[in-house]
This record gives structure tokens, sequence and C-alpha cells, in this order.
């Protein structure tokens, strides 16, 4: 297990925690709260469904808060960044 205290957080005093049913309570990370690949749409990498109405439902998905998965978030919100990046003219 990584020692980087950096990567990992519970707010289990969360009026919502854990605010999806995990196997392992003990490894639940709430550092990424909202997740950040959202806006990834179906390339986040999560397991998500579309609603009727087209919204993204992300209730089942606890990729995020998995705390062996902080490396793999930032790798995929660097591509989120990449995608947003402001061409210089």
């Amino acid at each position: 297990m990584d020692d980087s205290h950096y990567k990992f957080f519970q707010h289990i005093t969360c009026e919502y925690f854990p605010c999806h049913r995990v196997e392992a309570l003990e490894d639940f990370n709430c550092l990424f709260c909202y997740c950040p690949l959202y806006a990834l749409g179906k390339n986040c990498g999560g397991q998500f469904s579309y609603t009727d109405k087209g919204v993204k439902n992300c209730s089942k998905c606890d990729f995020p808060h998995h705390r062996d998965h902080y490396e793999a978030v930032l790798e995929r919100l660097a591509r989120l960044i990449e995608q947003v990046k402001v061409t210089k003219i």
C-alpha cells in the first residue's frame, strides 16, 4: 500500500458517507468527492449509465473512490485537460 497520505482522505462525519456501496469501507476514498472525470462522458472509465432523459448516472460507479485509483484518476484528468486546452493563435 502507498504511504502517500495526500492520495487518500475519508470524511466519515459526512452525512453522505459512504456515497456509494463498497466492499471495503476502510479503502473508500473521499478525495474525489465530486468526480473530476464526469466531463469525459463515455470515456471516464467508470461504471455509469444514462437515464431516459440522457443524463449521465454515476450512482453505481465507485471508481474515483477506490484507495488505489488515485494515479488512474489523475491520468484520466490529464486527458480531459488536454481536450480543453486553448490553442494559442
